[in-house]
This record gives C-alpha cells, sequence and structure tokens, in this order.
C-alpha cells in the first residue's frame, strides 16, 4: 500500500490551526486567529483576539459603535499580538511566518517587525483601504516582511471518523 497522497498542505495546515484558535475569541463581532510557525514547521505560538488576561470578559465593552471608553478597540489584544506574547520558546521568531484569518493592523504590524517574523499569510484583508492597513503594508515593505494572500489549492479541510 502507498502513502495517501491527498494530505492537506503545510499552509492549509497552519491557516487551520488559526481558524480555530479564532474560533476561542469571545468578540461577538470579529473573531480573528493567529499561528506562528519556524522555519522547520513547528508551531511556536497561537493567539485570538480578546481581553487582556485578568480583564473580566463580562465587565468590558464588546461594543464596536461608541468612542473611547464604550467600544472594545481600545482594549482588545489583538490575535497577531497575543500569539507574539504567548511564545514561550526562549529564543527569537526570527524568520517565522504568522499566519491570520485578518491582515493585521499597524498596531500588530510593528510587533511583527520587532520580534523578526518574517513574512505574514492572510486569509482576509477586508479593511484593505483602511489607514491602518495601509500603514501595515507600507512598514512591511520597508522593513521587508512579505505578505502574501492565503490560497487554497486544494481541497477543503474536514474531518471524520
Amino acid at each position: 500500500m502507498n502513502q495517501r497522497t491527498d494530505y492537506i498542505t503545510w499552509d492549509q495546515y497552519f491557516m487551520g490551526i488559526a481558524i480555530m484558535s479564532a474560533e476561542r475569541s469571545k468578540d461577538p463581532g470579529t473573531q480573528v486567529g493567529a499561528c506562528i510557525v519556524g522555519g522547520d514547521n513547528r508551531i511556536l505560538s497561537v493567539g485570538y483576539n480578546g481581553m487582556p488576561a485578568g480583564c473580566d470578559d463580562e465587565v468590558m465593552p464588546w461594543n464596536r459603535d461608541g468612542e473611547g471608553l464604550n467600544s472594545k478597540y481600545i482594549f482588545v489584544c489583538h490575535a497577531e499580538l497575543n500569539a507574539i506574547l504567548n511564545y514561550r520558546g526562549g529564543g527569537s521568531l526570527k524568520g517565522a511566518r504568522c499566519y491570520a484569518t485578518l491582515f493585521p493592523c499597524n498596531e500588530c504590524a510593528k510587533a511583527i517587525i520587532q520580534s523578526g517574523i518574517t513574512e505574514v499569510i492572510y486569509m482576509s484583508d477586508k479593511y484593505a483601504d483602511t489607514e491602518s492597513t495601509i500603514a501595515s503594508k507600507k512598514m512591511f515593505d520597508m522593513a521587508g516582511v512579505k505578505y502574501r494572500a492565503y490560497e487554497n489549492k486544494h481541497k477543503q479541510i474536514s474531518f471524520e471518523l
């Protein structure tokens, strides 16, 4: 008997991990996940968007509308930043790849650059026309961080026993 040939690609595997991580988010509007991977295709860290540790999710605002303290935006920690902060390897993330379900905002782009991650693979770029995403791409281009859209060139991911 020969080995299977219809197994998923590394991109499918790691984006699948990012998608599953997003399912942990308590954000009622947008769930984002991230998976950081080393050059040897080993998972280094994962993260999802949510309130900082120790902040009661039941008390914090989850509103999209409103300003300042009445909105989630100044409180929520993004998936990419959480993945960087969750890394416990003791070494550097230099040369790693970040799989993200949403293109990183400018604040996460700074953290990605500073951490040494050299490639971002993203699923959605629905905020491409915003200043935040334009700034992210400008910084990535200047810092030499590659980015590309995730392409599911193979089968859909499903699981059966």
